[in-house]
């Protein structure tokens, strides 16, 4: 059968179109990839037995001349958090959530809509609170960069990723609250997009933060994301133009405070690296002062607002979910029930000063730049001594919060290999609303490094 590892999806949309491929056979080809590493990797929680079905009405449907929109025929992959008709959704829970948890929200028809062919419900960070990809119930989906002993795929989002490495999806959604798209998109040499809070709609989405929480999407290349970012938008009816933009000129700031503290060997040496090719190549790189680094990192350390929001929704949507909840998640909720409303409403005025200072950098920079993720994906089994997780958790997340602490947006894309071989992700974060700029400089960073398929060569676990 056809390979289809090195086609982008704006090149699988073409074919489509032109009637030199069909979604059926690429749906064919998906769930043979699928069929063979589902038991190593652990990408799903539920396939769906009818996707083939699905594929064959996107193709009947181009068949009769009709088109429904760029998705038409694409396999999705959707993290189990989002409400998708005939799918239960566990959002990471040992039992279903109530049925009205499986309507879909507005990014969901939208895709819908335009007929793309969803291969199944993926796996998730109990509630998506935590940001390596373990869940007791469930297992984690194992990184096919890990040739070794098993290491996560980074989390809340911890199938995505994986089903697209795997090759069984090529567009994967997730959630982002404070790094659980970009995270795992780090962790497996994959491309992520944390949209700003607020740009596309929660509706038809388990909560965790009602403040921090953002759809997102996982891809295989920058091009990629760009594509099927313009193709959710113009699903919920709006039109989003990305403009060209070339690395010559572009305006780089480099904070070079708490991002880089503690970082596995090789991580900063790989960003490093890619920013040097970037200046080579014309980019102008420049020192960024970002105010309140350590403030807000502190208040995340705390719970932020992520816990009171999230014990308000188990509290008032599920109170019977509690006693089963796992203890990493339990004791990052247990204190907010003693916490003072003052205290909250504080919080969401400071961090929302600390916002506007940040925005006012990209007045004179048009991206802040710095590793997506400070560590190695730790094996399963350095998780395991007593107070190992909550450390290396906090650890993986703490350079992806920042963005959502101060409302922006951000992408990650992969800048090579650490010493261990495993994928190191560069950041980027622009304004908030400014994901078209954002993907229209990843896009440039892109052509200047190489897709991720270019720079980091493929899994090890997959070269056969």
């Amino acid at each position: 059968m056809e390979s289809f590892a090195d086609l982008t999806l704006p090149e699988l949309a073409r074919r489509f179109r032109d009637q030199s491929l069909s979604p059926a056979a690429l749906a064919e080809h998906c769930a043979e990839r699928h069929a063979r590493y589902a038991e190593t990797f652990g990408a799903y929680r539920a396939w769906n037995d009818e996707l083939a079905a699905e594929a064959g009405l996107a193709a009947d449907a181009f068949r009769r001349g009709l088109d429904l929109g760029p998705l038409q025929g694409i396999p999705v992959s959707v993290k189990d958090l989002y409400g998708v008709p005939g799918f239960r959704t566990y959002a990471g829970s040992p039992r279903a959530l109530p049925e009205g948890w499986e309507r879909p929200g507005p990014v969901i028809e939208a895709v819908r809509r335009q007929l793309a062919a969803v291969t199944g419900k993926t796996h998730t960070v109990e509630f998506a609170y935590g940001g390596l990809g373990t869940n007791p119930h469930w297992g984690a989906p194992r990184n096919p960069w890990a040739t070794d002993e098993p290491r996560v795929p980074g989390g809340s989002s911890s199938g995505a990723g994986v089903s697209l490495v795997e090759g069984s999806a090529l567009l994967a959604f997730g959630t982002d609250t404070a790094g659980s798209v970009r995270i795992p998109a780090s962790m497996t040499g994959t491309v992520g997009l944390k949209t700003t809070a607020g740009r596309w709609p929660l509706d038809g989405i388990v909560p965790l933060s009602t403040t921090t929480d953002t759809p997102g999407i996982l891809t295989r290349s920058v091009v990629d994301s760009a594509w099927a970012f313009r193709a959710i938008e113009r699903g919920l009816g709006r039109t989003a133009a990305v403009p060209e933009i070339d690395v010559d000129g572009l305006r780089i700031g480099v904070p070079e405070d708490l991002f880089w503290d503690d970082c596995s060997p090789g991580v900063a040496e790989a960003v490093r690296q890619a920013l040097s090719e970037l200046e080579q190549a014309g980019a102008r790189l420049a020192a960024a002062e970002m105010a309140g680094l350590d403030e807000a990192f502190g208040y995340f350390r705390k719970g932020g607002l992520t816990t009171p929001e999230f014990y308000r929704f188990l509290r008032e949507e599920l109170p019977e979910w509690l006693e089963s909840l796992d203890a990493n998640v339990r004791q990052r909720t247990e204190a907010a029930s003693q916490a003072p409303a003052w205290e909250y409403l504080q919080l969401r005025h400071r961090l929302t000063e600390l916002g506007r200072q940040a925005e006012a950098l990209f007045e004179r920079l048009d991206v802040l730049a710095v590793p997506t993720v400070a560590i190695t994906p730790p094996t399963l089994a350095e998780l395991e001594p007593e107070g190992a997780y909550p450390r290396i958790n906090m650890l993986a997340l703490r350079n992806t919060s920042i963005a959502s602490m101060f409302g922006l947006c951000a992408l990650s894309l992969p800048a090579g290999l650490d010493r261990a071989g495993m994928p190191v992700g560069l950041m980027l974060m622009a304004a908030p609303r400014a994901e078209e700029k954002l993907m229209a400089i990843g896009m440039a960073v892109e052509r200047c490094l190489g897709a991720a398929y270019q720079r980091l060569g493929r899994a090890p676990m997959l070269r056969d």
